[in-house]
């Protein structure tokens, strides 16, 4: 396992960044993850086979790392909501909106690996049910049941994300907040 020896080395970093971006841009060009090859792959990110199998085994590993990458983005902007308590939630909403706006492409590219929906809707769920646990309004605390108020908020988010864009966050955030105010 040579890759492995790279990992801290910069040049290494940014090869592994190049693979990353190049698979991607072919998934946001509707390319299907079967019909990515490795030389298509690196044609794309002007590397040659032997830099990427340096790198990675296989495709299905380069796409393990980049999707573990952007759950932990996600994972790290979801938790940091899950911390706050205050009366901005709106606004912390919109900033999470924001973000997933700013990385559409990105998701969009990865929504056909169930991982990233499942792992949004998990993220979603312990934020919603950290909240609750965390309210002061006790009598609504079990009005909606967690996982259908996640699973409505992942419908709406990623209904936005393909195809409600005419909506800004703040109005996405607004409408989440009429709904759901738990």
């Amino acid at each position: 396992m040579i890759y492995m020896t790279f990992k801290e080395d910069p040049r290494a970093i940014r090869t592994q960044e190049l693979l990353k971006e190049a698979l991607l841009t072919l998934l946001q060009e509707d390319h299907s993850f079967h019909q990515i090859s490795i030389h298509k792959l690196t044609q794309r990110a002007k590397l040659n086979r032997t830099t990427f199998y340096l790198h990675y085994q296989n495709i299905n590993e380069l796409k393990e790392h980049l999707t573990n990458d952007i759950l932990q983005e996600l994972t790290d902007k979801l938790e940091n909501l899950t911390s706050i308590f205050d009366r901005n939630r709106k606004e912390h909403l919109i900033q999470l909106l924001n973000y997933l706006h700013e990385q559409r492409n990105n998701i969009l590219a990865l929504a056909q690996f169930e991982q990233i929906e499942n792992h949004l809707l998990l993220l979603m769920k312990d934020l919603i049910v950290t909240r609750r646990s965390q309210s002061k309004n006790i009598g609504r605390k079990s009005i909606i049941d967690p996982d259908i108020k996640t699973a409505s908020i992942i419908g709406i988010i990623m209904w936005w994300l393909k195809n409600g864009l005419h909506l800004d966050s703040a109005y996405i955030a607004e409408q989440i907040n009429l709904m759901y105010r738990s």
